[in-house]
């Protein structure tokens, strides 16, 4: 545990690469198995479900530090991050031990979820007596689920490959799926990552893992320059850019497998897209998205529907044949990763599409059909299609490098994917709550709650509805600017939060919208974040919620 915290402690100190790459390579080099497969899990994204009760920690931290609530509350107002606020207050330490970050999940940290509540206060306290500051720091974030640092799935797995002498995209591979939500790695888990490539390895043929996703890069040059930096749209193929579930279905060995780009397996949640893959032939692995689909009065064999009805099964626990009935999704595929059990990823896209078209056609399954490849004479036509793009519910154009393989990550060594999405919709609104931030925005007020109007200028009595969170887009001393006005305006608070006197416009651009009976506006948007600060616009010239509705779609 003291190894992995000074980890921890050094990768949180530094932006640079260079240094954190150094530092993930000599733990690495140094660790037990057992506690590096543990580390890489934590680093990696893996986050287990939360072990115990956040407000059960704050209260026993609390207790601990003898400061009454209000106190406390303020300690955490000001730190920003609970699993601080509690390391720092707690008094020192009254023993210590020696145990790696192995022993303190599996014998201590794992086991608090099946403890009795009346055992658990008890049980906590003498753990936390026996860390270091640095070491509760990371304990706590364990605890809650709320472990991140400064580093990248990339640096970590270039890191492993380093230490290992494996290619990087082989360590990428072998992490497929290893920091799923139950995963509990051990050391033959991390030797395996590290391990000398098999010649079973290169010919999976039972395996259920997928490949590393392929991912794209943001395209939004001007329409003029696409034939100097792209050449004619006859080099690539073209599809929609779906809003939906990137996923891999794998099928080998007469099992199947559906896994997100976030490695999560989530075949239970789509049971119509496992009996979809049961019909598939053995050594398949398909590249596409998941969506809801319905048939609709302007396309008689269907159309995608907004994400919004996709959420409404991704939150459920159980699938019950009206909810599945009422919310039919489809696999949209656009890559064929594997076939007949060889390794496709090095042939051109469009060899690897002309094959995916034979079999979707031999196929001819309900809940699997083919992205549509789009076609133009030039960039201008395409740009013309592209005006669609939102009343079809997609989000833009993909753009793929006809001749290209099949890439790993977000790399344009090999291959090349573009995102060359539309315009994002927009409102100006107003800023009415905010909330400090995270790591080294902790001390700002930089997580903000937006409003509009609900009733046009002329109304005489109306009032602000809140209808999105945003905390990206403002520059480093846009944000400063932001955070003094905030101190100033502050007419309560509550908790972290803080109401803010209305006197701050903003442009909030997001992707999609949709309503939404949960919010208090009636309506959901979706990845919201600020174009610009309307510092020109005037609280009383904000949007109105009847604005805002004239957006969703029809």
């Amino acid at each position: 545990m003291k190894a992995f915290a000074a980890l921890y402690r050094e990768l949180d100190a530094t932006t640079s690469s260079l240094a954190k790459q150094a530092a993930l390579q000599r733990y690495l080099q140094n660790a037990t198995p057992a506690d590096a497969a543990w580390a890489v899990y934590f680093l990696a994204g893996g986050k287990p479900r939360q072990l115990v009760p956040a407000k059960l920690l704050r209260q026993l931290a609390q207790e601990a530090a003898g400061l009454p609530e209000w106190l406390f509350d303020e300690s955490y107002d000001s730190v920003g991050d609970l699993a601080e606020t509690m390391a720092l207050l707690l008094p020192p330490p009254t023993s210590s031990h020696d145990l790696g970050l192995a022993a303190w999940m599996e014998q201590h940290l794992l086991p608090l979820r099946k403890t009795a509540p009346e055992a658990l206060p008890d049980l906590l306290r003498q753990q936390w007596s026996r860390l270091a500051l640095d070491e509760r720091l990371v304990y706590f974030k364990l605890i809650t689920g709320g472990f991140r640092v400064g580093v990248s799935r990339l640096q970590v797995t270039q890191a492993l490959a380093a230490v290992a002498g494996v290619d990087a995209k082989r360590v990428a591979q072998r992490l497929m799926g290893y920091t799923h939500i139950s995963g509990q790695p051990g050391a033959a888990d991390y030797a395996a990552l590290i391990a000398p490539e098999s010649s079973g390895e290169l010919n999976q043929q039972t395996s259920g893992q997928p490949y590393p996703f392929f991912l794209a890069h943001p395209f939004n040059q001007p329409l003029e320059q696409f034939d100097a930096l792209l050449g004619p749209p006859a080099d690539w193929i073209i599809e929609w850019k779906w809003d939906g579930i990137r996923a891999q279905l794998v099928k080998r060995a007469g099992q199947v497998w559906l896994w997100s780009r976030g490695e999560e397996l989530v075949t239970e949640r789509f049971p119509e897209l496992a009996a979809m893959g049961a019909a598939l032939p053995d050594g398949t692995v398909l590249d596409g998205e998941i969506v809801v689909w319905r048939g609709h009065e302007d396309s008689p064999e269907g159309r995608v529907q907004p994400f919004a009805d996709l959420q409404k099964r991704i939150g459920r626990k159980t699938l019950g044949a009206k909810l599945l009935r009422d919310i039919p999704v489809v696999l949209l595929a656009y890559d064929l990763l594997e076939w007949q059990q060889r390794d496709l990823r090095s042939l051109p896209q469009s060899q690897r599409r002309a094959f995916l078209d034979v079999l979707l056609a031999d196929l001819r399954h309900p809940a699997l059909l083919p992205s549509p490849v789009l076609s133009g004479d030039s960039w201008q036509d395409l740009a013309r299609q592209r005006e669609s793009a939102r009343s079809m519910g997609v989000e833009g154009m993909m753009l793929k490098q006809r001749e290209a393989p099949y890439g790993v990550g977000r790399t344009k060594d090999v291959g090349l994917w573009w995102k060359w999405k539309i315009d994002p919709l927009s409102i100006d609104a107003v800023l009415i709550y905010a909330q400090r931030g995270h790591g080294r925005r902790a001390s700002l007020y930089s997580d903000y709650t937006f409003a509009v109007w609900d009733g046009p200028p002329e109304q005489l009595e109306r009032k602000l509805v809140p209808f999105a969170k945003a905390y990206s887009g403002l520059s480093d001393a846009e944000m400063a600017r932001v955070d003094a006005i905030v101190r100033k305006t502050t007419l309560e608070s509550f908790g972290p939060v803080r109401s803010v006197r209305p006197t701050l416009v903003f442009e909030l651009g997001f992707e999609g919208i949709s309503r939404s009976p949960r919010h208090k506006s009636g309506i959901a948007v979706r990845f919201p974040r600020m174009l610009r600060w309307r510092e020109d616009k005037p609280v009383l010239e904000a949007d109105t919620l009847q604005m805002l509705s004239a957006l969703l779609p029809g």
